[in-house]
């Protein structure tokens, strides 16, 4: 596809600005019966970032280690990471793979995401046991979240329960996050209070009052007197876009990672703790992903050549399962990848699924959104079943869209804008 930097020399030095998913709630539809979008939980960006969290000593470092080959502090005892360590993995996509060997160009930017590694919470953590306060305000940093939980017996790895017991490890890290939640919606309630007894007399057009506001805070901290977490909530575009503005922990969305024994893996042995955890989630967050893996086997994965590496699970008859927990962090947050083709570059940009052209041009940078004139799109298996740009035009699949236009995962899009006009 025609390269953007090409016709944009700027654009060279420009940093690409993500347009967050409140930008589509203000979106009004060009026809007064036309549906109001649905606006979804989180403001992930081009730029997705995902915490690891759980108890300590329970391999949260060494899988940080293993996702990233980067090398944080791994001992075998509590409170070993500080600060939190955040690293950059590119996310696993063959597409992107064939659209490099297509194109050959002079640089490429696969998608790619942020992973950062929590110190281990505890009981009490929301009260400031351990070191939970801090890192309770770093899990409201990131889009989503990793709970690590172990699996696996080892009388040479210490837990600081003593014994184990996944379940009861899901609750104290859900209960931490819960009540850290409920503080906040408390101080907000006590705010909104104060603050509705007043007119809003400098409220802007299309704002909420602080009354209104007001009832979906209370709506919310009822919600979640029940035990439950607000991303299982069936809430309004209103009461989500005051949810998203309060960075709620129980709003983001939630991956369980099973951390079982090197041995089990291989063997192909269900912990037998994974029924007892698939029925908590069932009850509790019905829905969430859960993922079996090995710490032990990734970490080992990590410090192998590619060569042994494949060894490695070609002998034993299994895969890593790195990629499956990468793409469940997109697959989480409801994100598709498109990209743009050519000789100097190509890369992928992430979107939310049901973006419209105008907003994932805005991805790349706010004034593509903003004098958007259309899009040209090339289907990804379109152009890999015909073989170039040329033969796709020749067979009339080089598509012209508009304003309109929902994008698909695996578009290849060149935006056509004018910047012209003055901002409103």
């Amino acid at each position: 596809m025609l390269n953007i930097t090409r016709k944009i020399p700027c654009f060279i030095r420009c940093k690409s600005f993500s347009t967050s998913s409140s930008v589509y709630a203000k979106k009004k539809a060009s026809k007064k019966d036309a549906p109001t979008e649905k606006v979804l939980l989180g403001r992930p960006s081009n730029n997705l970032s995902m915490g690891v969290v759980g108890l300590p000593n329970i391999g949260k470092s060494s899988l940080f280690n293993a996702l990233t080959n980067s090398s944080v502090p791994a001992e075998n005892y509590p409170f070993c990471t500080i600060d939190p360590s955040e690293a950059r993995v590119q996310v696993p996509d063959d597409r992107f793979d064939w659209l490099v060997d297509t194109y050959k160009p002079d640089r490429i930017t696969p998608a790619h995401l942020t992973v950062v590694d929590i110190a281990g919470l505890v009981r009490g953590a929301s009260q400031g046991a351990g070191l939970g306060n801090a890192f309770l305000s770093n899990v409201a940093s990131v889009d989503a979240i990793y709970h690590l939980v172990r699996t696996f017996e080892n009388d040479d790895v210490t837990h600081v329960e003593n014994t184990i017991n996944p379940v009861r490890d899901l609750e104290i890290i859900q209960n931490e996050l819960r009540i850290k939640d409920e503080e906040m919606l408390e101080r907000q309630l006590i705010e909104l209070a104060k603050l509705a007894k007043f007119p809003d007399s400098k409220r802007l057009p299309g704002t909420m009052s602080k009354k209104e506001e007001l009832t979906i805070v209370e709506k919310l901290a009822e919600f979640m007197a029940q035990g439950r977490d607000v991303r299982k909530g069936d809430w309004n575009n209103n009461e989500v876009n005051t949810i998203n503005s309060l960075h709620l922990l129980t709003a983001k969305p939630m991956i369980y990672l099973c951390n079982s024994s090197e041995e089990d893996f291989i063997n192909g042995n269900q912990s037998k703790h994974l029924p007892d955890i698939q029925r908590w989630v069932d009850e509790n967050n019905k829905g969430d992903l859960i993922i079996p893996l090995s710490v032990s086997v990734e970490s080992k994965l990590a410090d192998m050549s590619k060569e042994e590496a494949e060894a490695y699970l070609n002998d034993n008859g299994i895969q890593s399962q790195l990629p499956r927990v990468i793409l469940a962090g997109y697959k989480a947050l409801d994100l598709i990848h498109y990209f743009t083709c050519g000789k100097q570059e190509v890369r992928a940009w992430t979107v939310r699924n049901n973006a419209k052209a105008p907003q994932a041009a805005g991805v790349i940078h706010t004034d593509f959104e903003r004098g958007f004139i259309s899009a040209e799109i090339i289907k990804y298996q379109d152009l890999k079943e015909l073989g170039s740009e040329s033969a796709v035009k020749a067979a009339g699949k080089f598509l012209q869209k508009g304003k309109e236009y929902v994008m698909e995962d695996g578009d290849i899009a060149h935006f056509k804008f004018n910047v012209t006009n003055k901002k409103k």
